[in-house]
């Protein structure tokens, strides 16, 4: 149990704050490696906090200071960026025509040679080696976020990491 859980448990409203601080870039990161979106990653990140709030909400106090907090966040996060893949690939593609501002883009080109890499994986390897790099779960908690058992979890991470370093010794 933590001390986080016990503070939630006690006072949702005063303490959930915190939550969001502590967990909010761990969230972000992972999704924008996981989407490929700045703007989509902020969208989930915020879907997810305000979806673990109103199930909290809902919780008594025994169930919250039980629950495995990161895991159960990273469960909430990965369904809805499940949906999030699937219901944009249903949506028809919108083509916008920009005029050239000058203006810096916002990710580095090393973020852009990431997100390809990345979404060279199958989406369980990249889930496992976002989580694990990216994010810094363990196995453990992993599995429980994602409900694969914990030897597919390793297995996925494993894959996952050859796929990166063959795709990276190609770009050399």
């Amino acid at each position: 149990m933590d001390d986080m859980n016990v503070a939630l448990a006690r006072d949702l409203d005063g303490s959930f704050g915190a939550v969001v601080d502590r967990m909010g870039p761990q969230l972000f990161w992972g999704l924008r490696r996981m989407c490929g979106s700045h703007h989509e990653a902020e969208d989930l990140t915020q879907e997810t906090f305000i979806r673990a709030y109103r199930a909290l909400s809902g919780y008594e106090p025994g169930r919250i200071e039980e629950i495995a907090l990161r895991p159960w966040l990273w469960t909430i996060a990965m369904n809805l960026g499940r949906n999030h893949v699937r219901d944009r690939s249903r949506r028809p593609t919108y083509v916008e025509l920009t005029v050239e501002t000058g203006a810096e883009d916002p990710d580095p080109v090393d973020s852009a040679a990431w997100d390809r890499r990345l979404a060279l994986l199958t989406r369980a390897q990249r889930d496992a080696v976002v989580l694990r790099h990216v994010v810094g779960m363990s196995i453990a908690e992993i599995s429980e976020a994602t409900g694969r058992p914990e030897g597919t979890v390793k297995a996925d991470v494993h894959r996952g990491l050859a796929r990166l370093r063959q795709a990276m010794e190609v770009e050399q």
